[in-house]
């Protein structure tokens, strides 16, 4: 649900997103907020009760839009992109799997009158300490964060599992040819062959770049794997 539709679709029309949007594999559409307006100019903003700087958008027209998302979705989990939200992380993209469907508001302006957010039981999601113009990029980062663990986006469930965060740690470092660039060298154990060595010299710069970088997510993985704490 946004302002700015086109803004959307062509992030979701490209890349995996786009292929797995065109192979069926998940299903997306964008709903002009504007359509639901019954103002003959398509206004949905207006003034702030009380004062203050800008303008929000009324309850009316989202949640007219959010209707009519309902009726082709009944039961759609309603998010709303906000710095007021709670932190979205890796894990809570694996709980919004769990609904048949979700449904993104995307504010603009000052944000959204508040009756629209309690009318439509949004869950209030933010992806950082930062503010934007708008909820579209926001949402776009939801999208793209849940749509990859889909079954089928990916070509295996390992491609995301292995990832930063998801495996609970930072990945380490990554080579590609040449093994020589500008005085640089892949690391000897890289070339090896080696698939134990590899593994564990990957395992220890994971550990070692979460430890430096991360402590809290270093501590949580080691509390629930104390036997890899030795791999440092």
């Amino acid at each position: 649900m946004t302002l700015f539709p086109e803004q959307v679709d062509s992030f979701l029309d490209s890349s995996v997103i786009g292929r797995a949007r065109k192979a069926g594999k998940i299903e997306i559409k964008c709903y002009n907020i504007r359509d639901y307006s019954e103002d003959k100019h398509k206004r949905v903003d207006d003034s702030l009760y009380g004062g203050g700087f800008g303008m929000l958008m009324q309850p009316g027209p989202v949640c007219r839009c959010f209707d009519a998302v309902s009726e082709e979705c009944p039961g759609t989990h309603a998010l709303y992109m906000s710095p007021k939200g709670r932190r979205f992380t890796q894990n809570r993209a694996k709980k919004l799997l769990r609904y048949p469907s979700v449904t993104i508001l995307c504010g603009h302006y000052e944000g959204v009158d508040q009756r629209a957010l309690d009318i439509i039981g949004a869950e209030e999601i933010s992806i950082g300490d930062y503010v934007l113009t708008g909820g579209e990029i926001p949402a776009m980062a939801v999208v793209d964060t849940v749509s990859r663990m889909v079954e089928g986006v990916l070509p295996s469930a390992e491609c995301y599992e292995q990832d930063s965060i998801s495996c609970g740690l930072l990945e380490g470092p990554q080579y590609t040819k040449p093994a020589e660039f500008r005085g640089l060298q892949v690391p000897q154990v890289l070339q090896s062959g080696n698939h134990e060595l590899i593994r564990r010299w990957r395992k220890q710069q994971a550990l070692s770049i979460t430890k430096q970088r991360r402590k809290d997510l270093y501590r949580a993985y080691i509390r629930a794997h104390p036997e890899d704490e030795e791999e440092l």
